[in-house]
């Protein structure tokens, strides 16, 4: 179903509209009588997840947890603003 309202409206009714556009509705908002935009929903695409897609494709190093080493851990510690 199509609905078109004027900018003023819009403005005004805003939580109102998008209500419907998300009950399926479409909304043509003109100025002047002359359509300028058009608020659709839109369709949320969710990729489908499958566990283990990502097996063999992920590397994590032996010593990941290992500490840092100083001269990296005295970068962190500086402070420009100090």
């Amino acid at each position: 179903m199509l609905l078109k309202v004027n900018v003023h409206e819009a403005k005004t009714n805003l939580s109102k509209l998008l209500a419907q556009v998300e009950e399926g509705k479409e909304v043509i908002i003109a100025r002047a009588g002359k359509p300028v935009a058009r608020l659709v929903s839109i369709e949320r695409q969710t990729a489908q997840r499958i566990p283990g897609s990502a097996k063999g494709k992920l590397v994590i190093a032996d010593d990941f947890d290992a500490p840092l080493p100083e001269d990296i851990l005295n970068e962190f510690e500086k402070c420009d603003s100090c």
